[in-house]
């Protein structure tokens, strides 16, 4: 059975590639076990400091395989509890995932492209929450895109179903930039080329800072983040840093472009 999903590592970038173009990359089992198993890979290899998801054919991600869904019991079909532990590793992927889409994302795609730190599409690309046009609620994937979305543009477009350009995507905060197509790759590059020169541990800590649950209590938050400055400051990557700083040279775990 040919791979629908491939991994490649080069100059510290794992780049995931969905390979199921007659598909549309739609999440089938398949497609959903080999990108868990690529994500895996990736994010325990030392040498990779940042992931690239990615897709051939015209479109990024249909979502959920419906090929695959008709028909399912009371449970609901499978994806339904294995599509969350794939946006859960991404979300909490210790290591930065840009999501590069030259083409257009539904529903479950779109899941992914908000599970992922920095999102960059074609101009030309398009989304939408097509769930309720199908009978079905957004419900796994709001758990990565709310938190991403304006809370009007949230309810306007799940609500709707309404299909939306990468320009919208980027006003509303589901995409962190768009492009014209002929200029994908190096908006991509420019990303990855950034966070190959953060290190490992910063920015593994900068990520779970980010998603942490944050006390009510200004004066806790503080206490806590202060705490986590110290222990930088303090540490080997710390003290690594600003002696390259002060010696105008990379510091030792700056990744050179490939």
């Amino acid at each position: 059975m040919a791979e629908l999903v491939h991994l490649d590592v080069a100059a510290g970038v794992a780049t995931i590639t969905l390979d199921s173009p007659d598909n549309r990359n739609a999440l089938s089992a398949q497609l959903r076990r080999e990108l868990q198993t690529h994500l895996d890979t990736a994010i325990a290899d030392d040498a990779v400091r940042v992931v690239v998801l990615t897709h051939t054919g015209r479109v990024f991600c249909a979502g959920m395989d419906l090929k695959e869904a008709r028909g399912a019991g009371g449970s609901g079909p499978q994806g339904v509890t294995e599509f969350p532990a794939i946006l859960e590793r991404i979300w909490t992927s210790p290591k930065p995932v840009v999501a590069r889409l030259a083409g257009p994302a539904r529903a479950g795609g779109v899941g992914l492209v908000a599970a992922c730190d920095i999102a960059v599409a074609a101009r030309d690309a398009t989304f939408a929450f097509s769930e309720v046009r199908i009978g079905v609620v957004p419900a796994i994937i709001s758990v990565t895109v709310l938190p991403r979305l304006l809370p009007r543009a949230a309810h306007e477009l799940f609500l709707t179903g309404e299909t939306f350009d990468a320009d919208r995507a980027v006003t509303v905060g589901l995409v962190n930039s768009a492009v014209p197509a002929d200029d994908l790759d190096a908006e991509t590059a420019r990303y990855t080329e950034m966070l190959r020169l953060g290190a490992p541990g910063a920015l593994a800590a900068t990520k779970a800072m980010l998603h942490a649950d944050r006390s009510p209590v200004m004066r806790e938050r503080f206490a806590a983040m202060a705490e986590l400055s110290a222990g930088f400051f303090a540490g080997d990557e710390g003290q690594e840093g600003m002696a390259a700083f002060a010696q105008k040279r990379p510091p030792s775990w700056a990744v050179p472009p490939g």
